[in-house]
């Protein structure tokens, strides 16, 4: 079972996996319309078969009403065949409706960020240019802040990037060109330094293109138990089709004259209408079900083995997390006062700009604790490159940051240093 968690992402759609909204039925009626085509309707032989009927009672209607006969019951018989269809096809857009507006809402979010493209390297100019608009091969410059517009490679710099939009994990991770760490994803953030990043990927093939594909259906493939449903309605509907063809042989042959509105009216009431209707609906409402906590599935067959799932186990933190580290309390080990903590943890996160640093000062400002750098420090921001951030002053230093960075910064071993 193949699933993809994207928490941050899907809240970027907060409000899509609500109720039905009014402009969500709008638009799920006039899909319905739409779908009328009976090129879209060639695949769920059950509802075209019904169209066809329909179409075939609306033309009985309009010549009977031509040649002044009786046109009432043909007219019944087109209008509550015409309503099936409309039915099935309503049924499946709107179990469509919050895959669509989930899409719409991603892909407003790509096309309205803006890319700064270095258009020349040497004089350093740069053009402010909307992501979807960028191609292949051309050098882009991503600073702390920004969003990464599109895919690529970076070929100069190191930053750190808060990937939670596209993994879940909380914690940003250090890009840097050269090795196997120099890939970047679009929609994700860059949280400090700079990095310059060379496009890989044409837009429309974009990871984030491939998620508003999923999310909004398009590459839905059918799984085994629909394939087989599927046959099997189109065999009862052929099956259906010959008997009643055959009771046109029969009439003729007992001297009976058969209408063939009434004929087309009982193909209809054999086939199974209701199941052919609902068939993809059910596929997508599944899918949906499982968008509006937020997970989105990669195939139907992830969502069909989900329903039999009883355990689910984890590999990583970032599948349940929100996405972003938020300090909530600070604790100290034995032999340190908790004021003495919190102010130490405060002095080393005024130079971190970063979500996690941020957290830190508004959590001590919560406390009642509020501090500005001291005249003449030195404040020490966090980078990719430090991994670490602090503040130096009267002598005195506060660190906050990898464990390994800070022991090397102060001189010392991380290998030799206490647990």
């Amino acid at each position: 079972m193949t699933m993809t968690s994207t928490v941050p992402l899907a809240r970027n759609v907060a409000g899509v996996g609500g109720s039905f909204s009014s402009a969500m039925l709008g638009r799920a009626l006039g899909d319905a319309f739409a779908k009328l085509d009976p090129r879209k309707l060639t695949g769920n032989p059950v509802i075209f078969a019904t169209w066809i009927v329909a179409v075939l009672a609306s033309i009985s209607t309009i010549i009977a009403i031509k040649d002044h006969t009786a046109w009432g019951f043909a007219l019944q018989i087109a209008l509550w065949l015409w309503a099936t269809v409309l039915f099935a096809n309503f049924a499946e857009s709107v179990a469509e409706g919050r895959g669509k507006a989930a899409a719409d809402s991603l892909r407003a979010t790509r096309v309205t960020t803006k890319a700064k493209l270095i258009v020349d390297e040497r004089a350093g100019t740069i053009v402010a240019t909307p992501a979807h608009q960028l191609g292949v091969g051309q050098i882009i410059l991503v600073e702390a802040g920004d969003v990464v517009p599109a895919d690529g490679e970076i070929i100069e710099g190191m930053a750190s990037v808060n990937e939670a939009a596209i993994t879940g994990e909380s914690a940003p991770v250090i890009r840097e060109s050269g090795g196997d760490r120099s890939a970047v994803t679009g929609g994700t953030t860059v949280v400090s330094d700079w990095i310059k990043v060379r496009i890989t990927s044409e837009a429309g093939n974009t990871f984030l293109d491939r998620m508003i594909a999923m999310v909004e259906g398009a590459d839905r493939r059918k799984t085994p138990n629909e394939i087989a449903l599927a046959v099997l309605l189109a065999g009862l509907t052929l099956i259906f089709l010959i008997a009643v063809v055959t009771l046109l042989g029969l009439g003729a042959y007992s001297g009976v004259t058969l209408d063939p509105m009434v004929l087309g009216a009982l193909f209809i009431c054999l086939i199974p209408t209701t199941i052919g209707g609902l068939l993809s609906a059910v596929g997508i409402a599944g899918m949906d079900r499982l968008l509006k906590v937020n997970v989105l599935a990669t195939s139907g067959r992830a969502v069909e083995a989900a329903g039999d799932v009883d355990t689910l186990l984890l590999d990583k933190t970032g599948t349940i997390t929100f996405g972003n580290r938020m300090a909530t309390e600070l604790v100290p080990v034995p032999g340190v006062r908790p004021d003495m903590l919190l102010r130490a943890t405060l002095l080393a996160s005024l130079g971190d700009e970063t979500p996690e640093g941020r957290s830190i000062v508004e959590l001590a400002r919560h406390q009642g604790l509020v501090l500005d750098a001291p005249a003449g420090a030195k404040v020490i921001p966090f980078s990719a490159m430090t991994r670490q951030s602090g503040l130096d002053a009267d002598g005195h230093s506060w660190r906050k940051g990898a464990v390994d960075a800070v022991l090397m910064d102060a001189g010392l071993d991380a290998r030799q240093a206490p647990v």
